[in-house]
């Protein structure tokens, strides 16, 4: 799973148009942009994940002698084109902002420099895998910012759409902060807290619930948490996991955690009971952790409520974006290099404003306040562009353009988010562990003002382009236009 060939992972019509720049010996070096229109969810951010999962796609890229026959079988490829495949390599350069950044509408999150055939194909595998983990990221970290100081586990595998998604699905949810996953195979190929207790299963499977709590109790000491809604939480469940948590305290055991999950009925008005039952019978260290289609909204309320929780269990709604299950990532067309090497910007025009795409060579710069180290603008340029932080800085908002805010020379400081990821065909970016990348995304979440991180009505960042870049793109709109 962690090393499938996938080149055969595109549509059609990505080998259709390969083979016709093939036939008419047209291949000049291009650039594609990734990027999406608005954040998922109503939010105020997203965040990149899935950078490593390209890396190892576009690594394996190769035509397998099977595959070169299955295409063959379709009869719509000549067989000069195919022997072309057959040696086919990736010798372009990507670009990209690193794993568990923030990243923002219209702003470039990945950018594909290589012959045109060469960047036609890798278009719909890239974005499968980001579009993918980049929603399930900016989900959990929904969730986890609704959680506040409680824990996040990922519970979502069983529900996921198929073994792919549950797997790079909880590598994305670790990322965004989750504390761990059920995914064992996720734990295994990315190093990261794998967590669980026991179903009902285990419950019904013995003659009685204590028997039950017993038997697991004596299996796991050292940790040992009790599901106890099977039967009755209060009267039976409760009750039942405070006579087993004694008797381990009678003889002497003294467990590195202690606790109850409950996945079912009033979660708020039952963690307030049964904190107020092991309260009273000595256990104030034992946690309760709750499950139960839980998404960002319902723990939002129940913290509201008072809800006696220690941790969260969530997995449908994580797992699958169920109330936001696309992404919306797209690969444009920005440039296109002449005879003499230079990069012609390309525009895409749309009766939908919010789809004409931003033309060019580009980067993008983060805009940081000094005084409070948060963001305070995206800034879109070319590559050849610089900002000076000793210089003032103009921003304006390129579709409400007498929108326009002054950054003092010295008041702000500037890193730019893309990085290397090819050279020439060749990887040059290491990616960091999944442990790693979570405390980078927790360290750029401190970047971002609490008005974004809001559940509902966020503030949007701004996301402004450079002068020269506005008005290059003002001249290809204007020209465009004349030509209707």
């Amino acid at each position: 799973m962690h090393s499938k060939n996938l080149t055969l992972l595109t549509d059609l019509y990505e080998l259709t148009m390969m083979q016709g720049y093939y036939d008419k010996q047209d291949n000049p070096t291009v650039i594609f942009d990734v990027f999406y229109r608005s954040n998922p969810f109503s939010s105020g951010y997203a965040i990149a994940a899935g950078l490593e999962q390209v890396i190892e796609y576009v690594k394996n890229l190769n035509f397998s002698y099977d595959d070169v026959d299955y295409l063959r079988s379709l009869h719509i490829f000549s067989e000069d084109f195919l022997q072309y495949l057959s040696g086919y390599h990736f010798t372009g350069s990507i670009y990209a902002i690193p794993e568990g950044s923030l990243i923002f509408p219209k702003e470039p999150i990945l950018k594909v420099v290589a012959p045109i055939m060469e960047a036609q194909l890798v278009e719909t595998a890239i974005l499968n895998i980001l579009n993918h983990q980049c929603l399930i990221a900016t989900k959990s970290s929904r969730i986890v910012y609704a959680a506040g100081n409680t824990g996040v586990m990922e519970f979502g595998l069983r529900r996921a759409q198929g073994p792919d998604a549950g797997l790079y699905g909880a590598r994305a949810a670790v990322i965004a902060g989750c504390v761990g996953t059920s995914c064992v195979l996720t734990g295994k190929l990315f190093d990261v807290p794998v967590m669980g207790t026991h179903a009902h299963s285990w419950i019904m499977s013995f003659p009685d619930e204590y028997t039950a709590f017993k038997a697991y109790a004596d299996l796991y000491p050292e940790g040992c948490t009790l599901l106890v809604d099977t039967y009755d939480t209060l009267k039976s469940g409760v009750p039942n996991a405070i006579r087993v948590f004694q008797e381990m305290k009678d003889a002497g055991i003294s467990p590195r955690k202690l606790g109850i999950r409950l996945d079912s009925g009033d979660l708020a008005y039952l963690s307030k009971k049964a904190r107020k039952m092991l309260d009273e019978a000595g256990f104030e260290e034992a946690t309760i952790c709750a499950s139960n289609d839980l998404d960002e909204y319902l723990i939002h309320d129940l913290k509201m409520q008072g809800a006696a929780i220690d941790s969260w269990g969530v997995g449908t709604n994580l797992i699958t974006s169920k109330d936001c299950p696309s992404f919306g990532g797209v690969y444009k067309l920005a440039a296109i290099q002449n005879k003499n090497g230079e990069f012609e910007p390309k525009i895409k025009l749309s009766e939908n404003t919010e789809k004409i795409t931003n033309p060019g060579n580009k980067t993008v710069y983060r805009i940081y306040e000094k005084e409070t180290g948060k963001m305070k603008a995206d800034y879109i340029c070319f590559v050849d562009e610089e900002i000076n932080p000793e210089e003032d800085l103009l921003l304006f908002d390129p579709s409400e353009t007498w929108k326009k805010t002054k950054m003092k020379a010295g008041t702000y400081t500037v890193r730019e988010m893309m990085q290397p990821i090819f050279i020439n065909g060749e990887c040059v970016y290491t990616s960091p562990s999944v442990k790693e990348i979570a405390a980078y995304c927790r360290q750029e979440k401190d970047t971002l003002w609490d008005e974004s991180k809001r559940l509902f009505n966020p503030h949007q960042m701004y996301i402004d382009l450079s002068p020269r870049l506005y008005e290059v793109k003002k001249q290809l709109l204007d020209r465009m236009s004349a030509d209707d």
